[in-house]
């Protein structure tokens, strides 16, 4: 999985801090029961309700090589529906159906699922 050129960037720029901010991630999943599975499809559900782009398509390739299907990941954008609305559940579709396409494309996990339409 290729790393974003700006999280390269700061590894480069600023080590020390980056490597607390990746150790504060493992500790974060280490200080409960959840699996690292689990994790990956909560992560990924907390990126779709924040509105984070780059961590909702980052989590969702995560949650695709944690064993997640791209029907489970696509169950995960519609079930923010009822919680955040109907538009956000829409972007968050796309969100999912960026990743799970380029996965598709590249032969990886996530074949399958819908096909995504030009203007979301």
């Amino acid at each position: 999985m290729s790393l974003p050129s700006a999280y390269r960037r700061i590894g480069k720029e600023q080590p020390e801090l980056l490597k607390a901010y990746e150790r504060f991630g493992e500790m974060c999943a280490k200080a409960g029961p959840l699996d690292a599975r689990t994790i990956a499809l909560v992560k990924l559900a907390i990126s779709l309700g924040a509105g984070l782009e780059g961590a909702a398509h980052s989590h969702c390739r995560k949650a695709l090589a944690a064993g997640w299907s791209a029907e489970e990941l696509m169950h995960v954008a519609h079930l923010c529906g009822p919680t955040i609305g109907f538009p956000p559940m829409m972007r968050n579709r796309g969100w999912v159906e960026d990743v799970v396409e380029k996965a598709a494309k590249d032969g990886k996990k996530g074949k399958g699922g819908e096909k995504r339409k030009k203007g979301r």
